[in-house]
């Protein structure tokens, strides 16, 4: 049976990632509730001038094995463990405290191996064991323990502490203990993906496939769209965990309906478009293909110039551009065609302003970033196809002639939108 509000009394902290963490402690400590803690943050705690126990005082187990061994022990994970009207009685026969909150983050193995000199000794020594054994032990006993994996999560512990006096609800245990399921999961893909794109070990730096023998991918819910690629389809769009700064995933709806599956679709090509360009540049996509790609001095002429391509087409596209929107742009583009989505790195306010007059325009604004897509992916038949990014460009030189007639040195300027 899960309790509505809990009162933490004992916490365990044990974090790589120390943000946050004794401005976290301090307003636990003013609770009442007891710290428990190991290694580098036991004393980071100490430094900071908070009373602490350390772990290995607890268990009675000293952390040996340079650290490989320090909670796998019954008292740590029988604390995480023990239910709430059901397990007291064994836990005072062996000395077990219950614990009421876990704060931990795992030994950054991803960091460490995306080093391009990062050893294959290195890289295990990163791989966590009793992290995320503490982790699962805590998620799972969500019916009475917290877990936080995130100093994001922390400011949102406080507060929520603070307006309750020292108590937790069932919703945020439950809430924090399926992103500790879902950060153990991303942890474990990143290690068997990392150990699945070496050939055999090695004493140095191994040489790495880009597609591992195993892939395990994990994704983030952005949100439910409005239907897939037809009305009578279901539809939700997924982003990486971390996605690459300035792509498509990064975008912040602004205004206008719920985006569908198209519209997600078509926005991508649009944008991995217009990204490519230095000049100022539109490109207007109409399902699935550009209807009109220009480059000018300005967004509003680079509009212009995409629009005169084929205004047929562009009636209902996907407008991007690479540059801030101002609003005398914007004005042409809604008092002249239909449009489904702008996008844009930044928008000025009275650009803004004048999109409100046309309330179902969605509106995506999307940080600029240099990183492209990492890999190409589609899906087929109980399969994945993967291959890296189409990231290569394109010169005068490569161009080879086949008509009878030559075009002239501004047709090729434009046709490579120099």
């Amino acid at each position: 049976m899960t309790t509505d509000r809990l009162p933490l009394r004992r916490a365990l902290l044990s974090v790589s990632d120390k943000t946050g963490l004794v401005d976290l402690a301090r307003a636990l400590a003013a609770h009442g509730v007891e710290l428990l803690s190991t290694g580098g943050t036991a004393r980071t705690l100490r430094e900071a001038g908070l009373a602490v126990r350390d772990v290995s005082e607890v268990t009675g187990f000293p952390e040996m094995m340079d650290g490989r061994v320090k909670t796998l022990h019954p008292v740590v994970h029988g604390g995480l463990l023990g239910r709430a009207g059901i397990d007291e009685a064994v836990m005072a026969e062996h000395g077990i405290g219950a614990i009421d909150l876990l704060v931990l983050n795992l030994y950054p193995f991803e960091a460490v191996t995306a080093k391009a000199d990062c050893s294959l000794a290195e890289a295990v020594e990163n791989i966590d064991i009793g992290g995320p054994a503490m982790l699962r032990s805590a998620a799972k006993n969500f019916a009475r323990v917290a877990v936080a994996t995130d100093p994001a999560q922390y400011a949102g512990l406080v507060e929520e502490l603070a307006a309750n006096n020292g108590t937790l609800c069932a919703a945020t245990r439950f809430t924090l203990s399926v992103a500790a399921f879902n950060r153990v999961a991303r942890y474990d893909a990143a290690i068997a993906n990392y150990l699945s794109s070496i050939g055999e070990p090695t004493d140095g730096v191994p040489a790495r496939s880009a597609f591992p023998a195993q892939l395990h991918a994990g994704y983030v819910k952005v949100m439910d769209l409005r239907y897939g690629e037809n009305p009578h389809q279901a539809a939700a769009f997924y982003r990486d965990p971390e996605p690459v700064p300035g792509t498509l995933a990064t975008f912040t709806q602004l205004q206008g309906k719920e985006l569908s599956y198209n519209n997600l679709a078509d926005a991508d090509a649009a944008w991995e478009c217009v990204r490519q360009f230095d000049a100022p540049a539109c490109v207007i996509v109409k399902h699935a293909n550009p209807c009109g790609v220009a480059v000018a001095s300005g967004c509003g002429d680079a509009y212009e110039r995409a629009y005169a391509t084929d205004p047929t087409s562009a009636f209902g596209g996907i407008l991007a551009f690479n540059t801030r929107l101002d609003g005398a742009t914007v004005k042409s583009i809604l008092d002249r065609q239909f449009v489904e989505v702008l996008i844009a790195p930044d928008y000025d306010q009275d650009a803004l302003d004048y999109c409100t007059k046309k309330a179902n325009v969605r509106v995506l604004r999307i940080p600029p970033g240099d990183g492209g897509n990492r890999h190409d992916s589609k899906r087929i038949g109980s399969g994945l196809l993967l291959q890296s990014a189409d990231d290569r460009g394109m010169s005068v030189g490569e161009l080879r002639q086949v008509t009878r007639r030559a075009p002239s040195e501004a047709e090729l300027r434009d046709l490579l939108f120099a």
